[in-house]
């Protein structure tokens, strides 16, 4: 009966550690779905316009936070409650010597539209050939249509991703951000 006993409780621990492993490794390994892991990497280079038609590159920023958004598409509920936390915030990103780019797979006219609707400060950018979606492995499949997932990317002013936010919320993604920066700044 004992021998039963200290056999189930060594199944048992053995099942947690190897449970405990397993979650830990899925954490920080990239997934099987191509996402990289790109938090302590170089963010890739892109080259991409804004609503206003003005092109944009990451190596514009160095010396920066960059504060990169994706969202998955303009006028929805989220995505504009999203943007208009950032809007409300922006004052203190630039005091914090960041900037914020916003970016979906909508094209510039959609943006145009969005950003004056919305009064943005800031630019979207218009990934309209899925680029850096791609390239950052944030892009779903909607039947016939793609839209990027929401997620965002803190950049430090060297250009390495610092955090990797693959889970939003719209009401406190900018105050999260924001902090995170402050944060990061203090050390």
């Amino acid at each position: 009966m004992i021998k039963n006993i200290c056999c189930a409780i060594s199944i048992a621990v053995l099942s947690i550690t190897t449970s405990s492993s397993f979650a830990e490794n899925s954490l920080l390994k990239p997934s099987q779905e191509g996402q990289k892991q790109w938090v302590g990497q170089l963010a890739p280079a892109f080259k991409l316009q804004d609503q206003n038609q003005k092109w944009h590159e990451l190596k514009d920023y160095k010396g920066k936070w960059v504060v990169l958004y994706f969202y998955p598409k303009d006028n929805s509920p989220g995505c504009t409650q999203e943007a208009k936390q950032f809007k409300e915030l922006y004052p203190q990103f630039l005091k914090s010597n960041a900037v914020v780019l916003g970016a979906s797979l909508d094209d510039v006219k959609s943006h145009q539209v969005f950003s004056e609707k919305l009064g943005l400060p800031f630019p979207i950018l218009a990934d309209s050939d899925h680029q850096l979606a791609e390239k950052l492995g944030i892009v779903r499949n909607l039947g016939i249509a793609k839209v990027a997932k929401r997620e965002s990317f803190l950049i430090d002013p060297q250009g390495v991703v610092v955090y990797h936010y693959s889970s939003v919320n719209t009401q406190t993604h900018a105050d999260e951000v924001l902090k995170d920066i402050q944060k990061l700044q203090k050390k």
